[in-house]
This record gives C-alpha cells, structure tokens and sequence, in this order.
C-alpha cells in the first residue's frame, strides 16, 4: 500500500511540477488535450447520432402503425369484409385504415420520374398521423380523389406547385392483360392530380404521394372497398404481440399480421449498423490519439533517468518505477477523459437550448445526452489508456543501469 502510494505521489508530482523539463511538460500537455479533444468529439457525435435516431423514431411512428394486416398471396387481402368485421369488434383495437400501395409514373410538363403512391381512407390520420408533418399546404381534404400530399423531394425535383388547381400532374399506371396495342389508353391507366400539401421524407417516405383510396382504385382497375394492406393503431402498443395472436385465431392463416418492430426490422438493422460503425471509427480515433500519452510516457522516462537512477538506490523496486509511470499515463486519461465529457457535454447543452448547428436551413442537428453515451466514451478512453500506459510504462532495467 505504502509503495502504491509513493508511485501515485511521484507520479502527480511529475504532471503538476512547476519545474522540470519543458519538452516533457509540453508532452505530457499535449498528450492531454489530444486525449480531451477526441473524447468530446466522440460524445458529441454519439449523442448527434442518438438524436437523430429519435428523429428517425417519430418519422417511422408516422408510417408504420402498430399491427399491419396484408395478404398470405397476392397482394389483395382476401375476406376483406369479414376481416374488417372482426377489426370493428376488437376491444383493443383504437382505429384502423385500409391503404393501396402501388409504384407508379408521374409526368409533369414532361418531367417525369417513379414514385409510391400510397392510397389511403379518410381515417388514416388517426393510425399515422401523417398530416401533422404538413410543413406547407394542406393534408388531402378527400372532397376529391385527385388530391394528393407529396414528399418534398419529389415535389421540388418536379417543380410543382402546390395548392394550384390550373398545374397539374399525370400518373401512369401499366394496365394488365394482352392484345394488340393500337393506342396510348391501351397500355396505361391516366388520372390527373393536384398538389394540396407536402411533408418531408427520409429513408421511408422518399418519392411517396398520398392520396384517396379511390384514386389507387381506379388506377389499378381494383373493385371498390379493395385494400393491400389494414393498418391498426391499438389502445396500448405495449400489447401488439397478445392482440396479433388474438387476431389469428379469429382470422385464419390466409393474412399476415406484423408488428411496428417487424415492420422495421431492415431499417432498424441498418440504423444499427450504422451505429456500430460510427463507434468503430471514433474508437480507432482515440485509439490513435493514446499514441501521444505513449509518448509521453516515453519522454518522461528518458527524462526522469537520473531520479529513476536514485529511487532505485535507495530502495526502489524495478516495479515500483513501472508503477509510477502506469500512473502518470492514468492520470492524463482520466484528466483527458473527465475534461472531454465535460467540455462535450457543454457543446450538446448549447445545441440543446440554441440549435446554433444546422443541418438543413429548417432543422438543427437533433442531440440527446444520455448515461449510456457516458457509459460507452469513458469506457472506450479507459480501455486504450490503460493499455498503451501499460505496455509502455514496462521500462527495461539498463535504461538506469546504463551511464
């Protein structure tokens, strides 16, 4: 304990001496910040990539419900009255929505590109309430099957304007079946659209439009009352997997039923990939930031050759001189460490309360501080730290018996 103690001692006093060489006070200095700058720079990045995916969380809210009904095969769901008759009785059941989701080509002036074109019944907003993400113009009234909402990057690729009853656009569908083609009503189902209203997209919502049932309908030559898919929105979430296994009991094996979780597994895979990754690369930059306490544990060594020399004639222990530079290295990190959270943590609370940083001219990079982002930066420092002080504090013997 004694020696552990003596070790620590020498060790503090090597760092915050106001005399001693200034090749290693600069050393030891810049092992430092070096170590403060990418602690701060991976939390921050952490918790940037935790609020994006918060962000990311309400954008998929507004797109997936909580149980989503489809067909075993094709595309269809077959028994369509009856399954709505058994969605009407269901206690747990808050609201549902039927929905038509077909791929289709939307020519303006001559513009043209693929996009989804999701159809939707007027009880839709209550499943995913989609309109609330309107940022200009108006979410579909349903008075008219041509009005649509667009995702803001289709829209502005096409340049349509939007609330404008004289501009409007073409969507073309591919009509089934065989024969000889003598005209363009041969090969495509047309009906023309105007823009009421746009909301933003992502990874989920790129190229969509949103329209009346009716207008899928009729596009795709379906019957009426046709749907592809039954969206549901439950009283309580947290009872998805008791309600979807309640539900097929009642509706047989012809339908698939998926949770919201099931509904973004691909997405979430990814998201989490991509987490992974970012950790990865800010764990090899602090990696290759130790290199500089290397460094100066290195300098410091050379330097402390004479007083190493008279520690050990007086009775200190080969491990004892190792264990006064295994500390030196700890206490640069853990000062390295401690300053960068709390210099992170200062920069994460101003974007908080300004939104100074942006990521569009509208949206400031999202942030959110938790103690696991904490937990995973201090760890991840810790763990290089006390590797490279280790290997590098294991001194050979002749550096002191050498004149």
């Amino acid at each position: 304990m004694a020696l552990g103690n003596t070790s620590f001692y020498i060790a503090r006093r090597y760092l915050i001496a106001k005399k001693g060489s200034q090749a290693v006070s600069f050393i030891t200095g810049l092992a430092a910040f070096a170590m403060m700058v990418a602690v701060a720079a991976m939390f921050i990045i952490i918790s940037v990539f935790s609020g994006l995916e918060d962000l990311n969380k309400e954008f998929i809210s507004n797109l997936h419900a909580d149980l989503t009904i489809s067909s075993v095969k094709g595309k269809n769901i077959p028994t369509l009255s009856k399954i709505i008759n058994i969605l009407k009785n269901e206690k747990e059941i808050n609201h549902f929505s039927k929905i038509i989701e077909e791929k289709v080509y939307i020519d303006y002036k001559n513009t043209g590109e693929i996009a989804y074109l999701r159809g939707v019944d007027s009880a839709y907003t209550k499943v995913n309430p989609i309109d609330k993400n309107i940022y200009y113009g108006s979410y579909p009234s349903f008075k008219y099957v041509n009005e649509v909402a667009m995702e803001v990057q289709l829209k502005s690729r096409l340049s349509i304007p939007v609330s404008s009853d004289t501009d409007i656009a073409t969507l073309f569908m591919p009509k089934p079946g065989k024969g000889i083609i003598s005209k363009e009503e041969d090969i495509f189902n047309k009906k023309e659209i105007y823009v009421s209203g746009i909301f933003p997209g992502n990874e989920q919502l790129d190229n969509y439009i949103i329209a009346p049932l009716e207008l899928s309908e009729e596009l795709l030559n379906l019957p009426k009352n046709s749907a592809y898919q039954i969206v549901i929105q439950l009283k309580n979430p947290a009872n998805a997997e008791i309600v979807k296994e309640d539900l097929y009991k009642k509706m047989g094996n012809s339908i698939i039923i998926k949770t919201k979780a099931e509904e973004n597994a691909a997405f979430w895979k990814m998201i989490n990939m991509e987490k992974l990754m970012i950790y990865l690369i800010f764990a090899l930059v602090i990696f290759i930031t130790t290199f500089n306490l290397a460094g100066a544990i290195t300098i410091l060594q050379l330097d402390k050759k004479e007083q190493a020399r008279a520690l050990v004639s007086i009775g200190f222990t080969i491990k004892g001189l190792r264990k006064i530079y295994f500390n030196t290295g700890l206490l640069i990190v853990i000062f390295g460490v401690l300053s960068g959270l709390i210099l992170g943590s200062i920069i994460c609370f101003i974007q908080l309360q300004t939104g100074i940083f942006k990521a569009t001219e509208a949206l400031p990079f999202p942030v959110r501080i938790i103690p696991l982002n904490y937990l995973v930066v201090s760890l991840t420092s810790l763990f290089f730290g006390v590797c490279i002080s280790w290997v590098f504090s294991r001194i050979n013997k002749k550096l002191f018996l050498e004149k």
